[in-house]
């Protein structure tokens, strides 16, 4: 059992402050990886019609499963493929067999195909077909946006939350949650609780927008404050796990902010589109290649960016240790810098 994770049951510091103060309600502290490579989830920018959650939650549920482990340990699921559930590596660990629990009280068997313990992502072969695949959500929620959590909290099948999401791009420190660091998550203040691992987390509109994490527990001092690995990260994980059984995961070694009109203004920004950098990991790919935090990002390679999310979706379609060049604007000058990708660090 991992503790604070839902377990089986059973222009220099004084700009990048600026930056992160402004952003204090969306992003902060974190270190940009690749939420996922193109491929594999359905769903794009447009804005999807909402529902209720009445209907949301009737629509969904057949979608999402308990996943029970021999010795007794649970966690929850979600349906990638007709036959294939994702879940958290931390849920199965190292069981290859497991049991599926469905919305309609049947069960059948599941084999744990493979497992990623950076992204914390496993995919479970279900012994039964036919499961319905729910729409995955490739851009990142927008903080204040409503959200629905499904799983089996306490081994309580189907049990629904709500709530908003609170940040996006938030990384959790491995002190406190007992166990490796979490990356790029999205902040929500939806109630999860030990066994919600690998549910899912929706929109209003019912589509897939993450799978549900991690929670700071109340004896840490922390109130509602859960998390979810976002959907592009699972899905392109899980697909690379299906294809070969391994993962990988690039990493560039900065925090992306949004530009907002209002940024633009107290940062003294021309831009009015690219992604501002926030922070940069000092030992990481970006401090490599001279990304500087106020910097604002307009391409990787041959990819133009124009918001966070074409930065992580150009990021995603480059492989560890391929050699490209990003594009900045300083100072309203344009520079094109040499990077070189990087592979998520360990820890």
């Amino acid at each position: 059992m991992i503790p604070g994770r839902p377990p089986r049951r059973r222009r220099g510091p004084v700009l990048a402050g600026a930056v992160l103060v402004l952003l204090a309600a969306a992003l902060t502290g974190c270190t940009t990886t690749a939420p996922a490579r193109d491929g594999g989830a359905s769903g794009d920018a447009a804005p999807a019609p909402e529902a209720s959650a009445v209907e949301v939650v009737a629509r969904l549920t057949p979608s999402v499963v308990t996943v029970r482990l021999p010795a007794g340990g649970l966690g929850s699921g979600v349906v990638l493929r007709p036959d294939v559930v994702v879940t958290n590596q931390h849920v199965v660990g190292d069981t290859r067999d497991v049991v599926i629990d469905y919305a309609d009280g049947t069960s059948s068997p599941g084999t744990v195909l493979a497992t990623d313990r950076i992204s914390d992502i496993a995919v479970v072969r279900t012994a039964r077909g036919g499961l319905p695949v729910p729409e995955y959500r490739t851009e990142l929620p927008r903080p204040g946006e409503p959200v629905l959590a499904i799983g089996s909290p306490l081994g309580l099948e189907g049990t629904v939350t709500s709530g908003i999401v609170s940040a996006v791009n938030r990384q959790v420190p491995g002190s406190a949650t007992g166990g490796a660091p979490l990356v790029d998550m999205i902040q929500i203040d939806a109630p999860i609780s030990p066994g919600n691992s690998g549910g899912a987390l929706l929109d209003a509109s019912g589509r897939v927008i993450g799978i549900n994490e991690a929670y700071l527990p109340p004896q840490s001092g922390a109130v509602a404050l859960g998390f979810a690995i976002p959907a592009a990260t699972a899905v392109d994980v899980a697909e690379q796990l299906l294809a070969d059984g391994t993962a990988s995961h690039p990493y560039l070694g900065l925090v992306p902010a949004p530009l907002t009109p209002q940024i633009r203004s107290a940062l003294g920004v021309r831009a009015e589109e690219g992604a501002l950098v926030a922070r940069v990991d000092p030992d990481g790919p970006a401090a490599a290649a001279g990304i500087r935090p106020g910097d604002v990002l307009v391409a990787l390679g041959d990819r133009p960016v124009t918001t966070v999310t074409d930065l992580h979706a150009a990021l995603r379609g480059t492989e560890p240790g391929t050699a490209t060049t990003v594009t900045v604007l300083r100072a309203g000058g344009r520079s094109e810098l040499p990077v070189t990708i990087g592979d998520r660090p360990r820890s």
